[in-house]
């Protein structure tokens, strides 16, 4: 890897420390903030108010060069999704996907290369684990999707490949990055982290003081089944991640969602609905119903759409709030479980946005 740091990787209070330390005055770090977010610079040269000499010094020893888009696919329409493929700067890549709306748009982050857990309908992690992301090479997946859209994201959401609460320190630096007010200014009940069930990042994250959205890849209202799903249930079975989410809910005054990708035939009948029903009654909680995104190594298909209307009443009969989700991204492999690109050729098998 490039043995130069990456300046993305600095929070404003540390990015004045390397200027002090280089016997700058701490404006000089304000400067160059201005200059990496609000501008978006990514040439030294093109920091015109910061001196030459200073500028000579901060290029040899720190990259601006945290995330490089090399290629960009999207569908038809004003509202498609756009799915990047990143490369790092040891050859690794990452996959992030960019989703325009109607008075918002959303960019969907990558927290490692491959992943650890192998959820069975999800490719993320098919090839298995390579390495975590750095901070600042998430927040140049932002930058990235800032320059498709020819603006700042007003969402961010850590749900593409890898597990963020895996990736605890760096994914939470990059978070309070990207939510810097002088800077990105990315509102924190705008920033998502998706876990699949990580119980001790959960309980860190309460603790943290941000107004965070928490999601949670749920999928199975009991253990047997989750299980199959979710290897990781495994370790953090139900019985102890729902009270975890309680204990979130309560402490940070936060609605939590719960993510429930609806395969045909394994986890969407009435009965299951019910089951989680009951599951899901002592946390304050959403549930997110997505259609199962088709992966090659996974044999499921996606719940028929009777069935998943039928889920969704017997849910808000018991009182939870549910509301099924279109997965947008499909036609270049960018819907929910499907990215999974670690290096340059990856691309042409299914990609993922949630675990």
């Amino acid at each position: 890897m490039n043995q130069q740091l990456l300046i993305h990787d600095l929070t404003r209070a540390e990015l004045k420390q390397v200027c002090l330390d280089l016997r700058q005055p701490a404006f000089r770090a304000e400067q160059i903030w201005n200059w990496l977010y609000v501008r978006r610079v990514t040439a030294w040269d093109e920091m015109k108010n910061v001196p030459a000499a200073f500028r000579k010094a901060l290029a040899e020893a720190w990259s601006l060069s945290p995330a490089a888009a090399v290629q960009s696919a999207g569908e038809q329409g004003a509202h498609a999704a756009r799915k990047l493929l990143l490369t790092l700067r040891d050859g690794e890549c990452v996959e992030a996907v960019v989703i325009p709306a109607k008075g918002r748009a959303t960019v969907c982050v990558s927290s490692q290369v491959g992943c650890k857990f192998k959820c069975g309908f999800c490719a993320s992690g098919q090839a298995g684990f390579r390495r975590n992301l750095q901070a600042g090479e998430m927040v140049g997946e932002v930058l990235a999707a800032a320059r498709e859209l020819g603006a700042t994201p007003s969402h961010v959401v850590w749900m593409g490949i890898g597990e963020p609460l895996d990736n605890y320190d760096a994914v939470l630096k990059a978070v309070r990055i990207v939510n810097d007010p002088s800077g990105l200014s990315v509102g924190a009940r705008r920033i998502t982290i998706s876990t699949c069930g990580i119980i001790p990042g959960i309980r860190r994250l309460a603790e943290e003081g941000l107004q965070v959205e928490l999601s949670i890849s749920l999928h199975a209202p009991d253990d047997a089944l989750r299980s199959r799903l979710m290897p990781v249930n495994r370790i953090y079975p139900l019985a102890d991640l729902i009270p975890a989410c309680r204990d979130y809910a309560k402490k940070t005054g936060r609605l939590i969602t719960f993510e429930y990708t609806l395969i045909r035939g394994v986890n969407d009948t009435a009965e299951q609905a019910k089951a989680l029903a009951r599951l899901l009654k002592p946390v304050h909680a959403r549930v997110n119903l997505i259609p199962l995104s088709e992966v090659a190594e996974f044999g499921g298909r996606p719940s028929a759409l009777t069935a998943a209307v039928l889920f969704i009443a017997v849910l808000e009969r018991a009182g939870i709030n549910a509301t099924l989700r279109a997965s947008k991204g499909a036609g270049v492999k960018a819907a929910c479980g499907q990215l999974r690109a670690s290096r340059l050729g990856d691309t042409t098998g299914p990609a993922k946005t949630d675990s």
